[in-house]
């Protein structure tokens, strides 16, 4: 199986471009103000504009309200949705739209619950995502003890949190996701990447896959 590559927080024409022709399969768009990678829908829409055909554009959400999430679809029509928050299962889909369920691990719990009972609910997710329990939302470059992830989940696996070019083979390897997530592992600063750090990242990934 290929193992999914998704590059998260891209927040300029030229980086998506880079993604694209490294060979990833998704970009990240993020619409969570306290983020550093936050944009407004406009850019957005230049940015998925700078897309070649067939690469994935994700529209990342923390805790929005309804009316910001519609918005967003009505403008830049993103392939999928993703919900790094509280959200409900309802709230996740009543958009009509394919979403992925972010679920944040620590010490083996998250927000007090078991993992797999925090996320059966979200049965209707295309995917669902593990990422680092840290404070702050995303993009933070820490891992999780990924000895914590739960075996033969019911949907598929993305794997998050603190992934870069020398840790990602080895992630693969073990857990064999569906797919991998990447912010701050492949940038030179917040927000930017950088086009060598994406190519050896996907190189990485396709070492482990093969």
């Amino acid at each position: 199986m290929r193992t999914r590559v998704k590059i998260c927080g891209i927040t300029r024409p030229g980086d998506a471009r880079a993604a694209a022709e490294a060979g990833a399969d998704a970009i990240g768009v993020v619409f969570y103000p306290p983020s550093p990678r936050y944009l407004s829908v406009e850019r957005a829409v230049e940015i998925r504009d700078a897309l070649p055909p067939f690469v994935q554009t994700v529209a990342l959400f923390v805790n929005p309200d309804a009316a910001q999430v519609a918005q967003v679809i009505g403008r830049l029509k993103p392939g999928i949705l993703q919900f790094h928050g509280e959200e409900t299962p309802q709230f996740c889909a009543q958009f009509g739209v394919p979403f992925i369920k972010a679920a944040r691990v620590k010490s083996g719990v998250t927000q007090g619950i078991d993992l797999l009972e925090y996320l059966r609910p979200f049965a209707g997710a295309a995917a669902w995502l593990l990422d680092s329990f840290v404070e702050a939302y995303g993009g933070v470059g820490e891992r999780f003890d990924w000895s914590l992830a739960p075996r033969n989940l019911e949907r598929p696996l993305v794997l998050s949190g603190g992934l870069e070019r020398g840790n990602v083979a080895e992630a693969v390897r073990r857990l064999r996701p569906w797919g991998v997530d990447v912010s701050s592992g492949v940038e030179s600063a917040k927000g930017i990447k950088d086009a060598a750090k994406i190519a050896a990242f996907i190189a990485e990934v396709r070492n482990a896959d093969v």
